[in-house]
């Protein structure tokens, strides 16, 4: 199976103003700078890790997103060294109810939340993003669905979390965290898949189908189909290309309608 996890899509009220933001903090680089969408990717390979892509929105942020990033650090020291590199570029420490918990949480500049993690064995070989997280009521069914989307297989299964990462062994992880509380709204994060060619559009759509997926209407850009998964996290099958990477189109993709 050719099709990947290539993208976390940010809406935001300013697009570029995050992008640099996440660029700085994890030591990324911008590879689109537009006013109707900014490209953050990781340094190495491509195709490893996916690419941050954040598309312009009207829609307010409302209560906590579901899905959020997790931040690597190597010590202590460094782990307070990158939440202070963080407030200084504009995020805010946030109380989400953590309580008295290891890793730090904060909000971007437009309040997404994140968490920058104390050390971990499990993230040594991550790069400067461990994880990107999905809070979910079902962590096992919900990671089966996703690594049968991406093929990623899980390599983590424990009462309370499931992680999945490449076939490769390298990169960020895809983490499903069990939250008690349901989905209420769209997301304002989601995570977009890539087919590599050769690929029958129909085909794929219909195996998604079968793993789980339902079809809902499009989110901005007409080329990429709109689904959502068993729990209703919207996420986007977008057009195949010959390497798997994302066709930007002159005028872009929109966000989030306005």
């Amino acid at each position: 199976m050719s099709t990947r996890l290539a993208y976390v899509v940010f809406d935001a009220a300013r697009p570029r103003s995050v992008a640099h933001f996440w660029a700085q903090l994890l030591g990324w680089s911008v590879t689109l700078d537009r006013p109707d969408e900014a490209d953050v990717s990781a340094p190495g390979p491509a195709g490893v890790t996916p690419a941050l892509i954040f598309l312009p929105t009207t829609q307010v942020k409302h209560g906590k997103n579901r899905i959020h990033l997790d931040v690597a650090s190597r010590s202590l020291d460094h782990q307070q060294f990158l939440a202070d590199r963080a407030c200084t570029l504009g995020a805010n420490p946030v109380d989400i109810g953590q309580g008295s918990v290891p890793w730090l949480v904060l909000a971007d500049p437009e309040g997404n939340e994140f968490c920058v993690l104390e050390p971990r064995e499990e993230y040594v070989d991550t790069g400067s993003l461990a994880a990107i997280v999905v809070d979910t009521c079902d962590p096992a069914r919900l990671a089966a669905f996703w690594s049968a989307a991406s093929g990623w297989p899980v390599l983590r299964n424990e009462r309370r979390v499931t992680g999945l990462r490449a076939p490769t062994g390298l990169g960020v992880w895809l983490e499903f965290v069990y939250t008690p509380e349901p989905k209420c709204g769209r997301n304002r994060l989601r995570l977009d898949l890539v087919p590599a060619l050769p690929c029958d559009p129909h085909a794929e759509m219909a195996r998604l189908h079968a793993a789980g997926a339902t079809s809902i209407e499009p989110i901005g850009d007409p080329t990429a189909q709109a689904l959502a998964d068993p729990e209703t996290n919207e996420f986007c099958l977008l057009a195949p290309t010959i390497d798997g990477a994302r066709a930007v189109t002159p005028a872009g993709r929109s966000g989030a309608p306005n």
